[in-house]
């Protein structure tokens, strides 16, 4: 029988008492992995790359960024990586670095296989390591450390300039990063100080929790599947961030295991995960606004990288192995106080979002709903609000898109609806039925009205709203023109019908409605 890796045998209550003892690095040993990693961080400021055949402008070397554990300070005890991102002034843009990547790296590989002379001096050992994708590793031995240090270096087109802590981009990186059209995180090496940033800051109980998840992974999944294609290491410390924001409020004191145990939880549902910050790009710029909706209606899971929209850091790995070892998790003891499971934090697999509520002649209004919850538990929150026990047709319409009825027995994330969004609604008295009208602009406005009411009646509706005198309005329904002394039932107008409204320039030529009852 195989022995249970150590963290299940360990109890609840001991957590805090494991990632102290057995997971945290010693002073000592990090000192003397930092002296080496600087070592190779001078010699890569040192560099440039000018006046080479595929290449009109002079590049160098503006600063070299610590990433990953390292540079977030989540690093386990006894890890032997360190990655380094080095961001090169000289592109002017994106797809000029990406065009000159693969020279880049090979002329840094050239230049640190004969560097021999120069490292030599505090390092024991060199060696280039084969095989890794847009990157250049190689391993390192010193006097001082123990085991060999792989370093890997990525270059990266310096887009930020300095960075100033509490400062964020502007939308133009954003708008330009989107232009650029990379295959999905390509250019996310351009934003890893934000990346590192965005992990570093937060408080040491966090950054025990994140420990905590990352043996796990690294013990319990990783080790056991080493074939397997699964999610980076990224992607757990994101959905581990995510869970104690949501679940603590951002509270510095909580429990390790409830965080362990609901970030498992959070993993057996991956299917129904759609995380993102807007921290460092926001909403404000149309084009960045668009961008995002979108990605959030991609396929589950997801998990955007807070520091780069174009990529979702959870897409196309091997999920479901890591939910079946998140379930083994959850039975150990690791996830028991005196034989009951540990209690979960009340965190679900997306953020509540802000729905602002439109009533024709109302004030609008703002609820909070989960992207999860059911549109009738949506329809309860508006009713508390209004204290109106009326009928409730609820609406939303997308840029671009037309205007759909939301059902009660869905949620918005039926409609792949993550974000905050705007709904229209319209209280009816049966019989009344709900008609959608579309205006030339694209926009689309709900009007409540009986089904035997003439076209006549729908457009004074529309001339209140509109402002379009019903003079000027022409109703188009399935390449019909709706005549104003015909009901809405004899052009077979139902519930949610969409009808088409134009601005009439001419005398119309009066015709009978094709399909009477």
């Amino acid at each position: 029988m195989a022995v249970p890796p150590e963290l299940f045998v360990t109890p609840a209550s001991r957590l805090n008492s494991f990632v102290a003892h057995c997971l945290h690095p010693s002073q000592k040993w990090k000192k003397e992995v930092l002296k080496t990693v600087q070592t190779v961080e001078q010699f890569l400021r040192e560099q440039s790359f000018q006046g080479e055949h595929w290449l009109d402008q002079k590049l160098w070397v503006l600063k070299v960024v610590k990433v990953g554990s390292f540079g977030n300070g989540t690093v386990l005890r006894d890890s032997s990586e360190v990655e380094l991102v080095m961001l090169l002034r000289g592109f002017h843009s994106f797809q000029e670095e990406a065009r000159h990547h693969d020279d880049v790296l090979s002329l840094l590989c050239e230049k640190l296989s004969h560097c021999q002379d120069l490292l030599s001096l505090q390092l024991q050992d060199l060696r280039l390591v084969q095989g890794v994708p847009s990157a250049v590793a190689f391993t390192i031995q010193t006097w001082e450390t123990a085991e060999p240090i792989t370093v890997t270096i990525v270059p990266a087109y310096s887009v930020l300039g300095p960075c100033v802590p509490n400062s964020y981009p502007s939308p133009e990186v954003y708008v330009n990063l989107i232009k650029a059209c990379g295959s999905p995180g390509h250019f996310s090496p351009s934003f890893s100080e934000l990346q590192r940033n965005f992990v570093k800051h937060r408080p040491a109980k966090l950054k025990s929790l994140l420990r905590l998840v990352k043996h796990w992974y690294l013990e319990c999944v990783k080790a056991w599947c080493l074939r397997a294609e699964l999610p980076p290491l990224y992607a757990l410390e994101l959905l581990t961030i995510y869970a104690w924001e949501v679940g603590t409020q951002e509270k510095e004191s909580f429990r390790l295991d409830q965080g362990l145990a609901t970030v498992m939880s959070l993993l057996q549902n991956y299917l129904f995960l759609c995380i993102y910050w807007t921290k460092y790009y926001t909403f404000q710029d149309p084009i960045i606004e668009d961008f995002v909706r979108k990605q959030l209606k991609k396929e589950r899971p997801i998990i955007l990288d807070p520091a780069d929209p174009t990529h979702n850091v959870a897409k196309g790995y091997r999920w479901d192995i890591v939910a079946q070892r998140a379930r083994q998790c959850l039975k150990q003891d690791c996830c028991y106080v005196n034989k009951d499971p540990v209690p979960r934090w009340n965190v679900k697999e997306a953020r509540d979002i802000q729905v602002t509520v439109e009533q024709w002649g109302f004030s609008d209004f703002i609820v909070m709903v989960n992207p999860y919850d059911s549109i009738k538990k949506v329809k309860g929150k508006i009713q508390w609000n209004l204290g109106s026990t009326a009928l409730q047709r609820l609406s939303f319409q997308e840029p671009g898109g037309e205007r759909q009825l939301l059902s009660s027995q869905y949620s918005l994330a039926d409609y792949r609806v993550f974000s905050n969004t705007r709904i229209c609604l319209l209280q009816t008295t049966s019989p009344e039925i709900q008609v959608f009208v579309k205006n030339p602009s694209g926009g689309s406005h709900a009007y409540a009205i009986y089904p035997d009411s003439f076209v006549l009646n729908l457009k004074l509706q529309i001339e209140v709203k509109e402002g379009l005198l019903r003079e000027e309005q022409q109703l188009e329904f399935q390449g019909q023109v709706l005549q104003d002394g015909w009901s809405l039932r004899s052009y077979g107008v139902q519930d949610s019908t969409t009808l088409t409204l134009k601005k009439e320039r001419r005398t119309l030529e009066r015709r009978e409605p094709s399909q009477l009852l």
